[in-house]
């Protein structure tokens, strides 16, 4: 819009004439002057019309709640106005009127709560008008970006996976089913597969952002049936903790981006603590927090340990690794002198699981002993096992949960709060 400017920039605008666009948040009539309080996505202001500006008058006295305007005034130091800066009115002009009553509110009476989040997110694009809710998606930006400088700046290569595919990635009955024209597809449950493809094609170092879908009747608050994913994989490595090596240096990357861009977060140091899946176990049950399963950690672990190691490293972040066959995809490499034990990983944030990681079984004969092992028929995997019948280097990878680190990061509740538009078992809409 031209010579529009953002609410931000007023102070430097003091005494001229400027024209400023947003959404009425507030309106007060106070008889012969009304003030409106603007808001555009860097802040608000106060705008005051007075009774003389007859036309500007009349309009403001028509407008209604979150309707949308465009407002040229004299930009003016008022110290008694919120935030200090207030415009005098001169023109006003609707750009979209809103009905009388909204569906949810805007701006929140502190009495009564804000509503409760199924009819929020049915009217998630006046739910997202929220400072609070917008600041989310500003972290994501600059979380995203401090990662993709790190990745970008050290060689990782980025392509992009289908979400169609020929099988389901990885195994197990989780996955949605779509008609293909003459055959079934499956939506892709982690671009694994196109990763490994890219270490046998020689790019050695790649990530991935895009969606991944799973079907899990899920109703936690951290589960979704369809969530961004960031993935890595790297080429030449000796073991799972070369990967965690170079998690740890992007997501310090991204947490530092997140700070540079004025929002108040610790950034974490390297390296994070890392204990095996049998010493984390020990921790555990030595302060009497037991879980059902040898061999993982439930919900209520994971929190109990990411306390532990916040007590004892002033860390939020620590790996698990080590992870037991039964309950690691077939592709995950096996130790040599252990082979019950996979050399793969967990990474905890806040007490939440944010990364799982591994290094790669790439020799085909192996894949597909681990693939019968793990209850997988080799001949539905053939294209994916070709992978490595013509040479690929020694690989591994993780997979990122953003939204769950944002959940973290800015403590959440729930991880739709964190999705821009959430899909679970019970939401296609909107």
């Amino acid at each position: 819009m031209k010579n529009r400017i953002h609410i931000k920039d007023l102070p430097k605008m003091v005494g001229e004439t400027v024209t400023i666009a947003g959404f009425v948040q507030n309106i007060r009539n106070q008889g012969s002057i009304k003030f409106l309080i603007i808001r555009d996505i860097t802040g608000t202001v106060q705008c005051v019309v007075l009774k003389s500006s007859t036309e500007a008058f009349a309009l403001a006295g028509e407008l209604s709640l979150e309707s949308v305007v465009k407002i040229t005034g004299l930009a003016k130091e008022e110290k008694q106005a919120p935030g200090g800066y207030e415009i005098e009115a001169k023109e006003i002009e609707v750009l979209s009127k809103s009905e009388p009553v909204l569906p949810i509110p805007v701006v929140t009476e502190k009495s009564g709560g804000e509503t409760d989040q199924p009819t929020r997110l049915d009217y998630r694009w006046i739910d997202l008008r929220k400072s609070d809710k917008t600041k989310i998606f500003k972290v994501w930006t600059a979380l995203e970006k401090g990662m993709r400088d790190y990745w970008t700046t050290n060689g990782y290569i980025q392509f992009y996976s289908p979400a169609l595919m020929n099988a389901a990635s990885e195994g197990g009955s989780e996955f949605f089913t779509v008609n293909y024209f003459d055959r079934k597809a499956y939506l892709s449950q982690s671009p694994q597969f196109y990763k490994q493809m890219a270490m046998a094609a020689g790019f050695e170092k790649v990530f991935a952002v895009g969606p991944v879908f799973r079907a899990e009747p899920s109703f936690t608050t951290r589960h979704l049936t369809e969530f961004t994913g960031w993935d890595i994989e790297v080429s030449y490595i000796e073991s799972h903790h070369d990967v965690m090596d170079e998690e740890e240096k992007a997501l310090i990357s991204g947490f530092q981006a997140v700070k540079d861009a004025g929002i108040e977060v610790e950034v974490p140091t390297a390296p994070f603590p890392r204990m095996t899946m049998k010493e984390a176990k020990a921790k555990l049950i030595a302060v009497g927090v037991k879980g059902e399963k040898e061999h993982d950690l439930n919900p209520e672990e994971e929190k109990a340990l990411g306390k532990l190691v916040k007590e004892e490293f002033n860390s939020d972040f620590v790996f698990v690794t080590d992870y037991h066959k039964s309950i690691r995809p077939f592709y995950h490499m096996r130790h040599e002198d252990n082979p019950d034990l996979t050399m793969s990983f967990d990474l905890l944030y806040r007490g939440v699981e944010i990364t799982t990681g591994a290094k790669r079984e790439h020799r085909p004969e192996v894949l597909e002993k681990q693939m019968i092992d793990k209850g997988v028929d080799p001949s539905t995997l053939q294209d994916y096992v070709q992978f490595f019948r013509y040479g690929c280097p020694p690989h591994g990878g993780a997979g990122l949960g953003p939204g769950r680190i944002i959940m973290g990061m800015l403590d959440l509740p729930n991880i739709r709060e964190a999705t821009y538009l959430p899909r679970d078992v019970k939401r296609l809409l909107p």
